[in-house]
């Protein structure tokens, strides 16, 4: 068994007030212990910048940056992607493949998007994967509710937890950093 992080759109673009209020301020930091430890470790590391084609992004630009307490180091690997999949567009299957790994533990911004699509992907193309809900966030912005009639506005804490429900149990275990780091 191989195991390898994958870091998914930690990024200064997010920092934009745009995306609204967001939960889990802590999501860096505790990405940033996930990643000292497997570096620690010598374990794989891979780091996943979206670069989006709108230019008036958050997420173009001066965007693209990683945040600094996360940023990857000369030798680890960066992946670019434009849509919600790190796995659509990368060669990312190909590298873990290759590399003969065959477990993932996933961390990153935002939850209920990239986080989770990657996620589930990982798991159809038979990844098993570990998500760390306390190093992953999300925002207000992720929850678009004009299609409903009166709908009540999700808070950021919310759409966080339902979209790691939805993936626990069958595309991943969720689980703390704490549970990562022993």
């Amino acid at each position: 068994m191989s195991v390898a992080l994958i870091l998914i759109d930690i990024q200064t673009g997010f920092n934009n007030p745009i995306w609204g209020e967001r939960n889990n301020l802590d999501a860096e930091t505790n990405a940033a212990k996930l990643l000292t430890h497997w570096r620690a470790n010598d374990w794989p590391i891979f780091h996943i910048r979206h670069v989006s084609v709108e230019p008036n992004s958050p997420l173009s630009g001066e965007g693209t940056a990683f945040k600094p307490e996360v940023a990857p180091l000369a030798a680890e690997a960066i992946l670019e992607k434009s849509v919600i999949s790190a796995f659509i567009n990368t060669d990312l299957e190909t590298r873990l493949r290759d590399a003969k790994i065959t477990d993932l533990v996933i961390c990153g911004l935002t939850t209920p998007h990239c986080v989770s699509t990657t996620t589930r992907m990982a798991a159809n193309l038979g990844f098993s994967v570990k998500l760390v809900a306390d190093a992953c966030a999300s925002f207000t912005s992720n929850a678009d509710m004009s299609w409903k009639t009166n709908a009540a506005a999700l808070d950021a804490q919310t759409i966080h937890d339902t979209a790691l429900a939805h993936l626990h149990g069958e595309f991943a275990t969720v689980v703390q950093s704490a549970e990562v780091l022993v």
